[in-house]
């Protein structure tokens, strides 16, 4: 069972159980707020990896035009079900199915969990390619240099490796890809509400 087919088998468990988390994660919001306020009216942005559409519907309420995407066929079904007149579409974020230099924004919440460290520079080229001049990206991931595997996601089968980064990498590959950090935020986890993990929130301009 690869990545697809677990989100594909997890898609209903894994929306009952986060399609309301950011309602438990302020810095979460106020940093989506802070991206939709420089990319609202400035054309599209992409939500890669949108899961059941969370992101995508705060972004969208915030007044941005947005089109979530995601490698799961299953997922997207969920998204377009709970979220209904929004844009979704199954895609690779390794491969987007969008032109070069047309996005005002792409939004990466935890989509990079599922690489390795040596296959960052590529996803954060694939980012830069679609970005315009001047865009934004926003990425978040757990910190750390640890794999956790389950079997088991909400209880439905799966097989699943997360990886945490170390921020460094990351910003690493940011750069190398033409993409300049700009914020940089890290937090301690919020207890009770999402795996006891540390975060970190790069915000990055294209140049």
């Amino acid at each position: 069972m690869d990545v697809r087919e677990s989100y594909d088998s997890a898609a209903e468990a894994y929306a009952e159980h986060l399609a309301t988390e950011l309602t438990h994660k302020p810095l979460d919001r106020h940093l989506l707020n802070r991206f939709a306020e420089d990319t609202r009216g400035r054309g599209l942005v992409a939500d890669v990896g949108c899961g059941p559409g969370h992101v995508t519907r705060y972004l969208h309420e915030q007044g941005v035009t947005v089109v979530g995407i995601d490698l799961s066929a299953g997922m997207v079904a969920v998204a377009r079900r709970l979220n209904p007149g929004l844009s979704f579409q199954v895609g690779d974020m390794r491969q987007l199915d969008l032109p070069d230099a047309t996005l005002a924004g792409v939004v990466a919440f935890y989509s990079i969990v599922h690489f390795e460290p040596a296959e960052l520079n590529a996803i954060m080229l694939e980012m830069r390619r679609t970005l315009a001049p001047g865009g934004l990206a926003l990425v978040s991931f757990h910190i750390g240099d640890q794999v956790v595997h389950v079997e088991d996601l909400f209880g439905a089968r799966v097989s699943l490796s997360f990886r945490f980064h170390v921020p460094r990498d990351v910003i690493e590959a940011i750069r190398s890809a033409n993409l300049e950090v700009i914020e940089h935020v890290e937090r301690e986890p919020y207890e009770g509400a999402e795996y006891p993990s540390r975060r970190c929130y790069l915000l990055a301009r294209a140049a």
